[in-house]
């Protein structure tokens, strides 16, 4: 009897664990598409709501890195001014739990960017992101877009 209660207790437990995984791979998905959302909106204080406020919050950017929030948000404004969109592929969205609480997101993206007054032209991306779960929800604390060819 004992065994059987053991192999129950495994069974709940791994059913649980896997609704845990399942439930963080959803709000994380859900996260970056409002990110999406927001950044295509040029919505600054969205976009600002989702990343970590932290001096550790990493966006590298044209091959520079971006080191905080603020300074972050600095730069969307700057980039908001001319043309700014974000197109991803939802169907290759990924999203890898690292530990509970802490997730990897991958998914391909073609952004539309050009300063003001200048035609914009497509540029692929892997986009990579890492998130925090925190009592305000799950916060974006790196951004690392990878360039890629375009298919």
């Amino acid at each position: 009897m004992w065994t059987g209660s053991r192999s129950a207790l495994a069974a709940v437990l791994m059913a649980y664990a896997g609704s845990v995984q399942a439930g963080a791979e959803d709000e994380v998905k859900a996260q970056f598409s409002k990110f999406v959302a927001a950044q295509n909106a040029h919505d600054l204080k969205a976009v600002g709501d989702m990343l970590l406020d932290s001096s550790e919050f990493l966006w590298i950017t044209r091959g520079a890195p971006i080191w905080g929030r603020e300074a972050a948000l600095k730069r969307f404004e700057a980039l908001y001014q001319g043309t700014w969109s974000l197109d991803s592929k939802t169907d290759e969205l990924k999203v890898i739990e690292l530990q509970p609480g802490v997730a990897q997101l991958y998914v391909p993206i073609t952004f539309m960017i050009a300063p003001a007054g200048q035609t914009a032209q497509p540029a692929r991306f892997l986009m990579n992101q890492t998130l925090v779960k925190t009592p305000q929800g799950w916060k974006i604390s790196s951004v690392l877009p990878i360039p890629a060819p375009m298919q």
